[in-house]
């Protein structure tokens, strides 16, 4: 734990006016130009979508029919062309997104900023993958044509009815595609919140994540209106396939919130990813046992790894050439949730409780385990007791919500006062942990005396081993971590500390310091999140000096945000952020709210009674 002492003064220079702005890399907005630039293309796109749509449901233009006939008969057999067509396109849109986003990731990690949204090489497959996200919803919406696909669809106009599925996924597509330009404006207010939990970033993982249950609500509304022969209904495997990588999809969807623990620089406590790994298994992996079948679970991870784990191979060293990002397990709370199913299988919410209770227990010790193999930051005992607290919390709230998700998919939803009580408590548990996991201290009166000693030099940069001394030497009671991270200059460099005694560590391999490398100390302790500046380069973007690094030094242990967030404003009122963040999520919340009323719709529209199989076919409409 963290104890006081007289504090030293804090070293004011890092933060004080230098020289003019930098033009190349801005601190805030993207230049104007290249707004103009990204506001046409995407007007343009929407423009040929709203075309295509038109034509098609006039009969002038019959692309759209084409190719959702095809795609009746290739990869969506068994559904109609309207679920056919968007199923395939929001497939291959979900994988190009998540390419971008993990390389987008990588590159502000170890690039820093960049020089604007166009400059940036891995926003282009984002922005496809989100408009193609919600252009499959356009399209499940604009191809029912003379007909009212199914008892779920939703009246657009007298005579036009759009599958609720397709609804909602132009709707996660178009609260995603909103992240963008909504995330320029809050550059320009707030300035570069360089982490991956800015309401806005989450905006955009968010609406891609969640897509996947809109998905899943277009493909039970696809089967049941579905009316072709017998002869060229799918075998059951094709179904089971399909589920598991909707099942799947929804893991990696979910799994994405973790993606500054997959590469090493969280800028938040570590309790939050148990947390957010035992949600992520909870939901997807009960929903996949009870939607899938038997062996769902761990179909829904072998899809999870082959996706997610391909593309860590595409952005790391091998192919693209940027960092490598860690992927949690998730097999082991997969066999938690498949033996769990072996007695609770009839007893859906049991079977969610259950399951989260094992996820947080045994597939808490597994992940464990797992990081201390392939994460740059292993948990360590300091997360212990709340981790595990955390995950349960995660795991039962997410099995929950798992379980109802599928039960809403097959009709079987529990009587409105179980499921809205049971959704509701699930969203509330979710929401307290993630509040206690942002409860954090600032230490006060505590420094650091660093001493270097050079490894490198001259024109290949400066490089050099550290040994640290912090005073009070009972600073520190066995933190989370203690390391050294350095990143943005052109690389990523995370070290774990060694300790040599009370209060005293050392470094195990030289850290960067030269170029436009940041290299501070790191230690989280408890509720304790703080930093030591080591390196700094000039920021004349942001009016900061450089900060160098002599042989030896003495520095106040401060907030990391400080120095990980260099760019941020200073001087804007706590509650404009608090106002815009609540506006970010109210949205949220609305999204989550029509996804789980489009549950409850299925559920009541499409119950799973044998006689309303024939029920669920096309119904003419007049027109």
């Amino acid at each position: 734990m963290w104890y006081p002492m007289t504090s030293g003064g804090r070293e004011a220079a890092l933060w004080l006016a230098a020289q003019p702005a930098d033009e190349a890399k801005p601190a805030g907005g993207a230049a104007l130009d290249q707004i103009i630039i990204a506001s046409g293309g995407a007007g343009l796109l929407t423009a040929v979508l709203l075309v295509l749509g038109w034509g098609h449901r006039t009969g002038k233009i019959t692309l759209l029919g084409r190719l959702a006939a095809l795609a009746e008969r290739g990869p969506g057999r068994g559904l109609p062309g309207w679920a056919a067509l968007p199923a395939t396109v929001s497939l291959l849109s979900l994988v190009t997104a998540l390419l971008g986003m993990y390389w987008d990731i990588s590159l502000h990690i170890s690039h820093g900023r960049d020089e604007g949204p166009l400059a940036n090489i891995a926003h282009y497959p984002i922005l496809i993958g989100l408009f193609g996200i919600f252009t499959a919803g356009v399209l499940a919406m604009a191809l029912p044509k003379g007909e009212r696909p199914g008892r779920a669809a939703v009246r657009i106009t007298r005579d036009w009815y759009a599958p609720a599925g397709g609804v909602l996924l132009a709707g996660a597509g178009f609260y995603a595609l909103l992240g963008f330009p909504l995330d320029d404006v809050w550059h320009r207010i707030f300035g570069q919140d360089v982490t991956l939990w800015g309401p806005t970033h989450l905006m955009l993982i968010g609406g891609a994540g969640l897509s996947l249950i809109a998905m899943m609500i277009l493909e039970r509304e696809g089967r049941r209106a579905w009316t072709g022969p017998a002869a060229d209904r799918p075998a059951g495997i094709v179904r089971y396939v399909r589920r598991g990588m909707h099942a799947g999809g929804l893991l990696i969807g979910l799994s994405v919130f973790q993606a500054e623990y997959d590469f090493g620089v969280p800028q938040f406590r570590l309790v939050h990813q148990p947390l957010l790994i035992a949600l992520a298994a909870g939901c997807a992996l009960v929903a996949a046992r009870l939607w899938v079948g038997r062996g769902g679970a761990l179909f829904a991870v072998a899809f999870y790894m082959l996706i997610r784990g391909g593309v860590s191979v595409l952005v790391g060293p091998v192919v693209i050439g940027e960092l490598w990002a860690a992927v949690p397990l998730y097999f082991a709370e997969a066999l938690c949730v498949e033996i769990a199913a072996l007695a609770l299988a009839r007893r859906p919410l049991a079977l969610g409780a259950v399951s989260g209770v094992l996820i947080g227990t045994a597939g808490f010790g597994a992940e464990y385990a797992w990081t201390q193999a392939v994460f740059r930051l292993p948990w360590t005992g300091d997360i212990l007791v709340e981790g595990m607290l955390m995950a349960v919390a995660g795991g039962v709230a997410g099995g929950l919500c798992g379980a109802m998700l599928a039960e809403g998919l097959e009709g079987r939803l529990p009587r409105p006062a179980v499921a809205r009580t049971a959704f509701a408590l699930s969203i509330a548990a979710v929401a307290a942990a993630v509040a206690n996991g942002l409860v954090i201290d600032v230490p006060r009166n505590v420094q650091a005396t660093v001493a270097l000693t050079d490894v490198r030099g001259g024109e290949a940069g400066r490089t050099a081993h550290a040994r640290i001394t912090f005073s009070p030497a009972g600073a520190l009671d066995d933190p989370a971590w203690i390391a050294i991270t350095g990143w943005q200059g052109q690389g990523l460099h995370v070290e774990p500390l060694i300790e040599e005694g009370e209060g005293v560590y050392r470094t195990s391999a030289p850290m960067p310091l030269h170029g436009d490398w940041k290299t501070l100390i790191r230690v989280h302790d408890g509720r304790a999140l703080a930093g030591v500046p080591i390196y700094l380069p000039a920021d004349p973007a942001i009016g900061a000096r450089e900060l160098a690094a002599p042989a030896s030094f003495t520095r106040d242990v401060q907030s990391e945000k400080r120095i990980l967030q260099r760019e941020l404003k200073s001087d804007v009122p706590g509650w404009l952020w608090l106002a815009c963040s609540s506006v970010v999520l109210f949205c949220t919340l609305v999204l989550i709210l029509a996804l789980g009323w489009g549950t409850a719709r299925i559920a009541r529209r499409l119950p799973d009674e044998p006689a309303a199989e024939s029920a669920g076919a096309p119904e003419k409409v007049a027109t």
